[in-house]
């Protein structure tokens, strides 16, 4: 028996407003704007190959493969682009410009601006502008202007008089650029790149700098390319399968770390414990901040030395370098927790000589986030352009982190002393 047309028809507006449904109850989307955009597109018709259950999923839609079988291009998840565009305030009539296209995103935005309004979506790979203009142009959006550019340098882009009124960033970038192109008071949402560690977060432009005024999102999108992709700066420690990462600072040498790691580590205990299912990234971004010398420390899954122990779970872990000696942020199982999915309490290893003097300054910044911001709202990040900023006199700046077009400063709001406590409760 086949399935008619208008069942078909049914069953992906069925599907459709299913998903709606469920990014409503989840507070994705808040707003009658981006609820009737999402009711209004889609999402199939932007991902032909993939089976209708896994268009109307909250997950990603891989598109485009690298030859190593990387996602160079994808669908991102309809609960991270609700987000997104909630924070973008895109309203009736803006301009507004997309980075890193796909047609699915830009529809939508397509809906919020209307027929006033104008939107603009740039990639630098042809394969993937070449289907978004067949998929739009198919399925009236042939007004979206669709731009074959290295994002980096937005020179093929036609930038609106006074600049575009919003610019969501939809691939992993590790700099802001287009500070320029934006409106004063305008908005841009970006997935940035802080030390390998990822956050979409909304920046309003005001007096030509940028200012985060949401809660950070983490998330993970496919890697910038051209110009300005992000370099890891990668050290590996020879014969240990340890790798050192840096993506933000100066990298350091890594040769005389080989003895160190060959050795049990001295262990530093915290009191300050973290349930299972509880993420801690803002702890990272705080100790990537904090503490000079900082890293990612990441082993290789069938060959790192056995003496780390247990390695880094699901992404690099912190470290710090000092010298002949290193430390690196790690827990321990304590407990199960109220949840039985386990309470864990954050230790600090470290190796070589002076291991045991790096560890346990890491583990006093553990206790002073602890202490003064775990329990405060979220950082706030500023985003001014590197010619506006005086040049650091130091190596090391705590919370700012130079980049080639901007600086970016973090800023941590700090809790009444009563608030902050040993545990997450």
């Amino acid at each position: 028996m086949t399935t008619s047309p208008a069942t078909e028809v049914s069953d992906v507006t069925e599907r459709r407003h299913q998903l709606v449904e469920q990014l409503r109850a989840d507070n994705h989307i808040r707003t009658s704007a981006v609820e009737r955009a999402f009711r209004t597109v889609p999402r199939h018709v932007f991902a032909p190959n993939a089976a209708l259950e896994a268009a109307y999923a909250n997950d990603i839609i891989p598109t485009r493969h690298a030859s190593d079988g990387r996602v160079i291009s994808s669908i991102s998840a309809p609960w991270l682009q609700a987000d997104m565009l909630e924070a973008a305030r895109i309203q009736r009539g803006h301009r507004v410009l997309e980075i890193g296209s796909g047609g699915y995103n830009a529809a939508l935005m397509a809906e919020l601006v209307g027929p006033a309004g104008h939107v603009t979506t740039v990639d630098i790979d042809p394969a993937v502008t070449e289907r978004a203009t067949r998929f739009l142009s198919g399925n009236g959006y042939d007004h979206v202007h669709v731009v074959t550019a290295d994002a980096e340098h937005l020179t093929t882009v036609v930038v609106p008089d006074g600049g575009f009124d919003a610019i969501v960033v939809t691939v992993d970038t590790w700099d802001l650029p287009w500070i320029d192109a934006l409106a004063e008071g305008g908005r841009l949402i970006a997935p940035l790149r802080l030390h390998g560690y990822h956050w979409a977060i909304a920046f309003t432009r005001d007096k030509g700098a940028l200012h985060s005024d949401e809660p950070l999102i983490v998330c993970g999108f496919v890697a910038m390319q051209g110009d300005g992709a992000w370099q890891t700066n990668r050290r590996t420690v020879p014969g240990t399968g340890v790798h050192l990462l840096w993506e933000d600072g100066t990298p350091l040498p890594v040769d005389q770390l080989a003895p160190a790691l060959a050795c049990e580590p001295t262990v530093t205990r915290t009191n300050i414990t973290v349930r299972g299912q509880e993420r801690f990234d803002a702890l990272t971004l705080y100790l990537a901040g904090a503490l000079p010398g900082f890293c990612r420390l990441e082993v290789d899954p069938n060959g790192g030395n056995q003496v780390l122990h247990p390695p880094p779970q699901h992404w690099p872990g912190a470290a710090i370098v000092r010298g002949a000696s290193l430390a690196r942020l790690a827990t321990e199982r304590i407990g199960d927790g109220d949840d039985g999915k386990g309470m864990y309490e954050f230790v600090v290893h470290g190796y070589g000589d002076q291991g045991h003097v790096a560890a346990q300054e890491m583990a006093e910044q553990v206790e002073h986030w602890q202490r003064n911001h775990r329990s405060a709202r979220c950082p706030l990040i500023t985003a001014r352009p590197a010619a506006d900023c005086v040049p650091a006199s130091r190596d090391h700046e705590p919370h700012v982190f130079a980049k080639k077009h901007t600086r970016i400063t973090v800023d941590w709001p700090i809790v009444p002393s009563s608030a902050g406590s040993r545990s997450a409760g």
